[in-house]
């Protein structure tokens, strides 16, 4: 199946900062990147702080064109789950989030049934999703990439009745190691990603939901990535962190979209 290129999918930048600064730090952040960011226009932005960051950066985002998002979020919307975040408790802070990265299912055990509970509850409660899906460097060697990465997306959106989502590609052996994945080689995997998302939902849909990639993104690489016609964006980790590298990728989106 080869499916029409859809020009008009809106390029994304979405900045991942993990488990990094206090309060303070995501204050002085934001104001380093928020008057810069909001002009830019052609640019779906979106940060990711954590949780205990949310409520001050939505104060300090609103009335902006920045978007806000939260790293992950359970499944069940209310009860005795001491340390958990549910959908009802974001649905009035953010706009998206974070589900079934692959640090959540490395460090956490997070299968791709929990991902699909978890992809369930945010639509439930009206945030869009970026399901994080990708293999690790075993699988990659052993070329079993394409399986690994269909079992994600099948169990990961089973029973979703809505495609209201964003997928991000992560070659897990390229996050955090400098390594990013070619131009060519993540956009044969992209091509495949959305592929499957036009079996599991429909062609339409699968033309027009965002793709995203992420695995040590960085201004070096952003356009090699976004000259490839499946990569809508980037899910960018370390570089968020930093005002001016991150401010260079979302101008470098802006201007590839022209």
């Amino acid at each position: 199946m080869v499916l029409e290129i859809m020009s008009q999918r809106i390029r994304v930048i979405a900045g991942n900062w993990k488990m990094n600064t206090v309060l303070d730090e995501a204050v002085e952040l934001v104001n380093g990147l928020r008057y810069e960011l909001d002009e830019i226009d052609t640019v779906e932005k979106i940060i990711c702080p954590p949780f205990i960051s949310l409520a001050k950066i939505k104060e300090l985002l609103q009335g902006t064109s920045i978007r806000l998002g939260a790293q992950d979020l359970f499944y069940e919307d209310k009860g005795a789950y001491t340390g958990e975040i549910s959908g009802s408790m974001l649905s009035d802070l953010c706009q998206y989030v974070i589900v079934g990265h692959s640090e959540r299912r490395a460090y956490f055990n997070e299968v791709d049934e929990i991902v699909n509970r978890k992809m369930k509850a945010a639509l439930r409660h009206g945030l869009k999703p970026i399901m994080c899906v990708g293999e690790n460097l075993k699988q990659n060697e052993s070329g079993t990439s394409e399986s690994v990465i269909s079992e994600q997306l099948r169990v990961g959106l089973s029973g979703l009745t809505s495609s209201n989502l964003m997928v991000a590609y992560e070659p897990v052996w390229a996050i955090g190691t400098g390594k990013a994945a070619t131009g060519t080689y993540a956009q044969k995997m992209m091509a495949f990603i959305r592929r499957q998302i036009a079996e599991i939902f429909t062609e339409t849909a699968a033309n027009e939901l965002p793709i995203l990639y992420g695995g040590s993104v960085n201004p070096e690489n952003i356009l090699e990535m976004l000259a490839e016609p499946d990569i809508d964006g980037a899910l960018v980790g370390g570089a968020s962190l930093k005002p001016g590298l991150f401010l260079s990728i979302v101008r470098q989106a802006a201007k590839s979209s022209c």
